[in-house]
């Protein structure tokens, strides 16, 4: 007989505040039936990572793991070695340290977050008290982005189709940056200075910390733009998100 349990694995941070965030959303989530979870992840977080939470599902008899992970983009190397540690796929596109996870149970890989409305709207709910002459400004969606060929790719695949959904949402024109390789100061720059347009910064980060509170304020220092520096997190449209990949895992799983 097979028995389900949910994995969700996001990137974790020593501040308290962000494991936090996850923990609430997932803590939301609508299950259809009594099913185990558990929130792991990446680094720092002790006693909580991915092999805790594989070991404490598969002692109570899961036999299927549900995996959500819980990033921002397709182009994160992390959800590249994850799957490979997993056994999702044979090899990772990237080296990685990361060693193949103990394991007995099978694996139901979901996908991160990406694109589409759920992240459209949680964007434009996170900037709309920003915005005050919509007909001037244009949004900016900010990501970590990579350096690495083929991931950076997956970045501004996920990106672009992301500020075209949030231009749909918001009806305010959207572009985006990234911080790897770095283009933010000059796209902001080019909006502002260039086009005589009021740039609303939008962070696609998952909680609060570094890359929020310094990395994107450092890259703008001398520019004009408007920004919270509010995350995704917290918002009720990620506990949907999740709740629609499980239920697409589990059909996937009785197939």
């Amino acid at each position: 007989m097979r028995s389900p349990g949910i994995l969700v694995i996001s990137h974790g941070s020593k501040e308290p505040y962000w494991v936090e965030q996850v923990d609430q959303a997932v803590a939301k989530l609508h299950l259809p039936e009594k099913i185990p979870v558990e929130v792991s992840f990446l680094e720092t977080v002790k006693g909580r990572l991915i092999q805790d939470g594989i070991d404490h599902l598969e002692a109570l008899d899961v036999t299927d793991l549900l995996v959500i992970p819980l990033f921002m983009s397709s182009g994160s190397t992390h959800v590249d070695e994850i799957s490979y540690a997993l056994g999702v796929k044979d090899a990772p596109d990237k080296e990685t340290d990361l060693k193949p996870f103990r394991r007995k149970a099978r694996v139901h890989f979901g996908s991160p977050l990406d694109d589409g409305e759920d992240v459209a709207r949680m964007v434009w709910d996170k900037v709309c008290p920003l915005s005050v002459h919509p007909a001037n400004e244009i949004i900016l969606l900010v990501g970590h982005g990579s350096v690495h060929n083929g991931f950076l790719q997956r970045w501004e695949q996920g990106i672009s189709s992301l500020a075209r959904t949030v231009q749909s949402v918001s009806s305010i024109r959207t572009d985006y940056a990234l911080l790897n390789p770095e283009s933010v100061h000059d796209k902001v720059a080019y909006w502002n200075q260039e086009r005589g347009h009021d740039v609303i910064v939008a962070p696609l980060f998952l909680s609060s910390g570094y890359f929020t509170s310094r990395v994107i304020p450092k890259r703008l220092e001398g520019l004009e733009y408007r920004y919270s520096g509010e995350p995704l997190l917290p918002h009720p449209l990620l506990t949907t998100w999740m709740d629609r990949q499980i239920s697409e895992l589990m059909q996937g799983m009785q197939k």
